[in-house]
């Protein structure tokens, strides 16, 4: 994967002493991995690195935003991006499973690939919901979301209790059965 040299760190040959670099993200990060929640993008990555003799530590401030599909009316939105973590990446010829926080790297390695890490920071990153500001979805498609209010469903369980009263009282999902049948013969 050619994006691997893009975001690596070459470390051997330099001194124990803390480092800066700067990487930038764009839609090739999000497509190599077949992101599903991201569409493309556009990130800036500062990572400072702390070398010592047994390991390599990273501080990372990723800002920017990402295209994901809106929560609320499925268009494009941009989310904002403001990540700062910390990456320990272990020198040993003992190498340990790679948990997010702390990587493995046999010492005969001249570089450091930061890809994995940088990718799944963004997506972490991600609020929970993901939508437009208020005001912004597509209003078209907002209109064909309907919610039921509590009147309305006292209203469609009272004539579903009407239409056949003795399939209610076999048990919830026959009540639900019975609303089914009633939306669907409403929507008709």
């Amino acid at each position: 994967m050619e994006l691997n040299k893009q975001y690596s760190v070459a470390y051997k040959g330099l001194k124990n002493s803390s480092f800066d670099f700067d990487f930038e993200v764009d839609d090739a990060l999000f497509a190599a991995y077949e992101s599903r929640d991201i569409k493309g993008g556009k990130c800036q990555v500062k990572a400072t690195m702390f070398k010592s003799e047994q390991q390599l530590d990273f501080d990372f401030v990723i800002t920017g935003e990402v295209t994901c599909e809106c929560d609320r009316c499925l268009e494009d939105c941009q989310i904002p991006i403001d990540y700062e973590g910390h990456l320990i990446v272990r020198l040993s010829e003992q190498e340990g499973e790679y948990d997010g926080e702390v990587m493995w790297l046999n010492p005969a390695e001249n570089e450091v690939d930061l890809t994995q890490y940088i990718y799944e920071s963004i997506v972490l990153s991600l609020p929970y919901q993901r939508v437009h500001p208020e005001g912004e979805c597509n209003p078209d498609m907002l209109a064909r979301f309907t919610v039921a209010g509590e009147a309305e469903i006292e209203a469609i369980e009272s004539r579903a209790a009407a239409s056949d009263p003795h399939s209610i009282d076999e048990g919830d999902f026959n009540k639900l059965a019975a609303l089914k049948a009633l939306i669907e013969k409403d929507e008709e």
